[in-house]
C-alpha cells in the first residue's frame, strides 16, 4: 500500500522518519560526543526522591516457570482486569528487577549490566508505577531503586505522592483509555537521554527507542511467567503524564506505559 504523496506535508514528515529508522554510517558521520571529549559521565540512575521501602523479592513464590514457547505463545495484550485481587510484593518486584535491575556495575561506575540489553549499556530509563492495589503497598506513584541492590535479587522502591482523583487523572493521562485504571499497577518508564547522548550524540535516539523495546518484551513475559496480563502503551498524553512523575520535560520524558494485573475471567 502506497502512501498518498499528493499531501506533501505529510509525506515529507513520513520520509524524515523512515529515514530516522535507518542506520546512516553509525559512527562515522557521527561528530565527536562528549565521552570522547572526555566530559562528565552523567549517573547511572537517578537519585531518590522519597521515603525508600524494601519490598518482598520472592521470586521462585511467583513464577510459574512454563516451557518458554508456551510462555510465548501465553503473551497477549490483556485490557480487562480484575480490579479485586492485588498484585503481590513479589509480583511487582519480579517485574521492576527483570525489566530494569542492575547485576553488575562495570569499570569505575562506567556501566550496567541489566536483564533488559541497551546499547552501550547506557540504559538511559527510570522505571516509575502507579500501585492501585498492590499487597503491603499505600496507593499512589512510586519511583523503582535498582542501585540499591547491585547484583542482587532485592527490590526497593520510593514513594513519591498520592493520586487524587486516580480513575479520572490515569484515563486523562492515556487520553481517554479508562480500562486502564483497573489495572492493579501501571509501569511508566521515562527517558534520561543524555546518558545516551553522552556516549552517541545524536545517534543516541534511535538506539535508545530499540532499548526501549527490550523493556517492554522483559515486562510483557515477566507478567506472562506469572500469570498476569499486561499491555503496552504508546498513546498518552505527554504533559499530563510528565508532571505527573515531575519531569521536565526535556532532560527527562515519559516515553512508555504498560499496564499489569490478574485478567478477569469474563
Amino acid at each position: 500500500m502506497m502512501i498518498d504523496k499528493r499531501n506533501e506535508g505529510v509525506w515529507d514528515e513520513i520520509r524524515k522518519n523512515r529515514d530516522f529508522m535507518k542506520c546512516p554510517d553509525f559512527g562515522i558521520k557521527m561528530p565527536e560526543t562528549d565521552q570522547e571529549k572526555r566530559l562528565l559521565q552523567p549517573p547511572l540512575c537517578n537519585q531518590p526522591k522519597g521515603e525508600i521501602t524494601e519490598i518482598s523479592a520472592r521470586f521462585d513464590a511467583v513464577l510459574s516457570k512454563p516451557p518458554y514457547a508456551e510462555l510465548l505463545d501465553a503473551r497477549r495484550s490483556e485490557r480487562f482486569y480484575d480490579k479485586n485481587t492485588p498484585l503481590s510484593q513479589d509480583q511487582l518486584a519480579f517485574l521492576l528487577w527483570s525489566s530494569q535491575g542492575i547485576q553488575k556495575i562495570e569499570g569505575n561506575n562506567y556501566a550496567t549490566l541489566r536483564p533488559a540489553p541497551s546499547g552501550g549499556a547506557r540504559h538511559p530509563f527510570e522505571t516509575y508505577f502507579a500501585a492501585r492495589n498492590v499487597e503491603g503497598l499505600n496507593p499512589g506513584l512510586y519511583h523503582y531503586l535498582p542501585l540499591e541492590h547491585v547484583g542482587e535479587k532485592r527490590v526497593s522502591v520510593a514513594f513519591l505522592k498520592e493520586i487524587e482523583d486516580y480513575e479520572s487523572k490515569i484515563s486523562n493521562m492515556l487520553v481517554g483509555q479508562k480500562w486502564a485504571a483497573s489495572a492493579s499497577a501501571i509501569v511508566i518508564v521515562s527517558c534520561v537521554p543524555y546518558r545516551a547522548e553522552w556516549r552517541y550524540s545524536e545517534m543516541a535516539h534511535r538506539v535508545a527507542l530499540i532499548d526501549l523495546g527490550h523493556v517492554g518484551q522483559n515486562l510483557m513475559l515477566s507478567a506472562s511467567a506469572m500469570g498476569l496480563g499486561s499491555c503496552c502503551i504508546a498513546a498518552y498524553n505527554q504533559g499530563l503524564c510528565d508532571d505527573m512523575l515531575g519531569l521536565d520535560g526535556f532532560e527527562e520524558y515519559t516515553v512508555y506505559v504498560c499496564t499489569v494485573g490478574k485478567p478477569a475471567k469474563s
